[in-house]
């Protein structure tokens, strides 16, 4: 935007990060350091176990990485088009302009970036972040875009999910989006307890929890799936359409679902065809094991009788009534 007297005229307000989001890239960036902690001490872990100890580490962050960033990312469903399309209110002006449009669970990103980015004496590079959580107002944003003068691109594609829209798509939206990051954050606490049991080691319980973070994040897509399957108003531009497709955030929410569904299913055929190699996995030493659950078990039992106790026992009823008799 062209600047007088040190103010924006056109648009006041600073435009959003994206795709940079500074929540996702605080947790990316405590795994990846958690990770680095575990690669310092890896060298003191000895034999053939430091290879599937260090593989288990870099699965379950991975796994955790993944089911709590996607929370906070907007490209669940994701779409673009260049067209050919008038800029401003009450102007005849045309812009060149590529137009983005990304769902996430918690809102949508509307993007505009002019070709070339300085038209018309300003420069086009939009995003534009309207949520509809529980704790935001998606009819506010749209009405505080509308004050600050917001291009017509991104006005017209916002409207488009308000509640006053005829497509009526936002409470689906709305409603998918609650319910999936409720099975996720659902997902996240039964991938924290499957790591407890892995570490305990509970593997075969462990296994189950690995197979419900799956079911959740699986269960999560179905949510999601039901809201883009909605019947949509056209988002036209002149000849051109905005068409939405799945998006990354979509694919690496499947893919690490099926990822846990496969751990999931491996643990727990493993442990009832080979247990042995399992625990070999697990860094379990079967000897051991064995030796605390024997003392665990023999701990409770009343002590073994004496050798001298044992012959008292083992004489005839007649002899000891005698010996009884000579006493008196």
């Amino acid at each position: 935007m062209t600047v007088w007297n040190g103010s924006f005229p056109f648009y006041p307000g600073s435009n959003a990060c994206f795709p940079f989001d500074t929540t996702w890239a605080t947790i990316i960036s405590i795994f990846l350091s958690t990770l680095a902690t575990f690669i310092i001490i890896l060298p003191g872990i000895r034999g053939r176990g430091r290879l599937f100890w260090f593989l288990r580490v870099v699965m379950g962050l991975f796994v955790g990485a993944v089911v709590l960033t996607i929370q906070f990312t907007r490209d669940w469903e994701t779409g673009w088009v260049t067209a050919n399309t008038s800029y401003k209110s009450f102007s005849r002006a045309l812009v060149n302009a590529d137009i983005g449009l990304h769902i996430g669970l918690a809102g949508v990103n509307i993007t505009l970036v002019g070709n070339p980015v300085n038209q018309v004496n300003e420069t086009i590079n939009y995003n534009e972040h309207f949520a509809w959580s529980f704790d935001a107002d998606y009819d506010h944003s749209y009405g505080e875009g509308l004050e600050k003068g917001l291009p017509n691109p991104i006005l017209y594609v916002a409207e488009k999910f308000t509640m006053q829209s005829p497509c009526g798509v936002h409470r689906q939206y709305r409603i998918s989006g609650h319910y999936a990051s409720l099975t996720l954050w659902m997902a996240f606490c039964t991938w924290l307890i499957s790591i407890l049991l892995f570490s305990m080691p509970i593997l075969l319980y462990g296994g189950y929890m690995l197979l419900l973070t799956a079911a959740l994040m699986l269960f999560s897509l179905l949510f999601f799936f039901t809201a883009r399957n909605t019947p949509k108003c056209p988002i036209q531009f002149g000849p051109s359409s905005l068409k939405t497709d799945y998006g990354g955030s979509f694919w690496l929410t499947l893919a690490t679902g099926l990822l846990c569904l496969l751990l999931g299913l491996g643990i727990i055929i493993l442990n009832s065809v080979q247990p042995e190699k399992l625990k070999l996995v697990f860094n379990v030493d079967e000897g051991k094991g064995e030796e605390e659950e024997e003392g665990w078990d023999t701990s409770y039992l009343p002590a073994k009788p004496s050798s001298s106790a044992q012959d008292v026992l083992m004489v005839p009823l007649t002899e000891l009534c005698e010996v009884t008799a000579s006493q008196l």
